[in-house]
C-alpha cells in the first residue's frame, strides 16, 4: 500500500508518448506497516500502505523520525538466519524443493535496510497530493488504459460489482498504470527484512506467503518482483493480501499480477474491494457546499445523516442540489473550513481498506471520477498554508494539552484526538470549529 516502485517504463498502447508519463503517486520511500495518512493540516507521506493489513494497526497519522543508517549483517549471519528459517518455512507447509528453489542464489541485500532506515519524513499538503493524483497526465494515460482493457474491466465490473473507474484509478496511483511496478526480487527483499530486527516477525510472514505463492506455481521466484518492501504487481499487493483476495480472471490456472497484461491484477483489486463491502452503484462521495453559519462540529466521521437531511441543513451539491439518496454519508473538510467539503459515503470506507490515508481515498475517489468525464474540485484549497512538520505537529499537540487541552498523546498523529482538541481550542477562542490544524492555529497556540 509505492512510489519507489522502480520499474520499466512501458508506454501504453494509444496512451500519451511515453515522456508524458508519471510515477505512482505513492510517496518514496515505502516501509510497510507505517502508512501515509491525511491530516487535516497536510498529507503525511511516510510509510507503506499496502492492501490487506487490518485498520488496527494502520495508525491514521503517521509522524515518524528518521532513523539511522544502521549496517546490521554479515553474509555469515544471514546464511545462519536462512538456515534457521528453512526449518520454519517447512513446518509451515513449504516443501524442501519451493524453498531451496526459492532461496537458489539469494543474498542479503544491504540497500533494502539503507531504505528501511532512511525514512524521511515527505510532507505534502493535500491540494499538492491531489494536483498529482489527478494530474491531467495521469487523467490521460487513465482513460488511455481503459480504452486498451475497456472489454477486460466491463466483465471485472460486472463479476464483482465494483465500479471499473475506481479499479483504473487505484491502478493508477499504485503503478501509474502499470509503468511502476517494481523490480526487486521479493524473496530477497523479504528475507532481508525478515531477518533484520525491526520488524522481522512481519516480514517472515510475508516470505511465508510469498513461499506459497511460488510453490502454488503462480509464478516463478525470480519473477516474483515488486517493491523493495514486498508489494507486488499493478495494484501492489503485499504476499498476504495476494493469498487472500488474488483470482485467476484470466482462466489460465494461475493468478498472476505481474506480467504485461493487468487483468488479473485488476480483477484482484476489485475482488478486494467488494470482499470488504463495496456498495454497487454508490460513489465513494460528492463534492459538495455548505451553507454560512454551517455548525462545523458536525463535520465529523461519526456523524451520519441521510443526504435529504444534510440538505435540509443546507449541504447541497456544487449546483445547488440535493445530493440523491446514496445512503448514510458524513460530512468531510480535509482542509478545514476553507477548503473543500465532501459528502462521503460507505465506499469511502471501503477504499479505506486499501490505504487508510483520506488522501488516498480522495485522490482514488476523484481521480475515477475525472476518468468517467467528470469536474475537477471546485472549491478552492487555501494553497497560501503548508503542511506541518512532524516536530511542529508534535509541538502542536503539547500546547493543546498545555493549554487544557488534551490531546491525550503526545505522538505527532493529527487524528481524531487531536482534531477534537483543536476544535475545543477554536471554541476557546471564539473561531470556527472545523479542527483544521493549519500552522495558524500553532502560531496562535504559541
Amino acid at each position: 500500500m509505492n512510489r519507489l516502485i522502480s520499474g520499466i517504463i512501458v508506454a501504453l498502447a494509444g496512451a500519451v508518448p511515453a515522456m508524458a508519463l508519471e510515477r505512482s503517486v505513492r510517496p518514496e520511500p515505502r516501509p510497510v506497516i507505517e502508512l501515509a495518512a491525511a491530516s487535516t493540516s497536510g498529507v503525511v507521506l511516510t510509510g507503506a500502505q499496502v492492501p490487506g493489513v487490518v485498520r488496527s494497526i494502520r495508525p491514521q497519522i503517521r509522524g515518524t523520525v528518521s532513523a539511522p543508517v544502521v549496517q546490521v549483517a554479515d553474509k555469515a549471519g544471514f546464511g545462519n538466519w536462512i538456515k534457521g528459517f528453512r526449518g520454519r518455512a517447512l513446518a509451515k507447509g513449504i516443501s524442501p524443493e519451493t524453498f531451496d528453489r526459492a532461496f537458489r542464489g539469494v543474498t542479503y541485500d544491504p540497500e533494502v535496510i539503507k531504505r528501511d532506515r532512511n525514512q524521511s519524513e515527505f510532507t505534502k499538503t493535500l491540494w499538492d497530493y491531489l494536483d498529482s493524483a489527478a494530474s491531467d497526465t495521469r487523467i490521460a494515460n487513465g482513460k488511455a488504459a481503459m480504452r486498451k482493457h475497456g472489454a477486460v474491466l466491463d466483465r471485472i465490473e460486472a463479476r464483482f460489482g465494483v465500479d471499473k473507474h475506481v479499479v483504473a484509478a487505484v491502478w493508477g496511483l499504485e503503478s501509474a498504470y502499470g509503468t511502476f511496478r517494481g523490480s526487486k526480487d521479493l524473496v530477497g527483499s523479504l528475507a532481508t527484512l525478515a531477518f533484520d530486527a525491526r520488524r522481522g516477525a512481519f516480514f517472515e510472514q510475508q516470505l511465508v506467503a510469498g513461499l506459497k505463492i511460488i510453490q502454488a506455481g503462480d509464478v516463478a521466484p525470480r519473477s516474483m518482483t515488486g517493491s523493495w518492501a514486498g508489494a507486488m504487481g499493478h495494484t501492489q499487493f503485499i504476499p498476504t493480501s495476494y493469498l487472500d483476495y488474488a483470482v485467476d480472471f484470466t482462466g489460465d490456472g494461475k493468478r498472476d499480477i505481474w506480467s504485461d497484461n493487468p487483468t488479473d491484477a485488476l480483477a484482484s483489486t476489485a475482488n478486494y474491494l467488494a470482499k470488504f463491502g463495496w456498495v454497487t452503484g454508490q460513489p465513494w462521495g460528492v463534492e459538495v457546499q455548505v451553507p454560512d453559519g454551517f455548525d462545523y462540529t458536525l463535520a465529523n466521521r461519526k456523524v451520519l445523516k441521510s443526504p435529504a437531511d444534510w440538505g435540509g441543513l443546507g449541504v447541497k451539491d456544487m449546483q445547488g442540489r440535493v445530493v440523491p439518496n446514496h445512503g448514510a454519508a458524513s460530512i468531510l473538510l480535509p482542509a478545514g473550513a476553507e477548503g473543500a467539503a465532501f459528502m462521503i459515503f460507505k465506499n469511502f470506507e471501503v477504499i479505506e481498506r486499501y490505504n487508510t490515508a483520506d488522501a488516498y481515498v480522495i485522490g482514488v475517489g476523484h481521480l475515477s471520477d475525472r476518468l468517467r468525464g467528470g469536474p475537477a474540485i471546485k472549491a478552492s484549497w487555501p494553497r497560501g498554508d503548508r503542511a506541518l512538520t512532524f516536530k511542529e505537529r508534535v509541538e502542536m499537540q503539547k500546547l493543546l494539552t498545555a493549554k487544557g487541552f488534551d490531546t491525550r498523546k503526545i505522538d505527532g498523529k493529527i487524528g481524531p484526538l487531536t482534531i477534537n482538541a483543536v476544535r475545543r481550542y477554536q471554541k476557546s477562542q471564539g473561531l470556527v470549529q472545523d479542527g483544521y490544524a493549519s500552522l495558524r492555529i500553532l502560531q496562535r497556540l504559541r
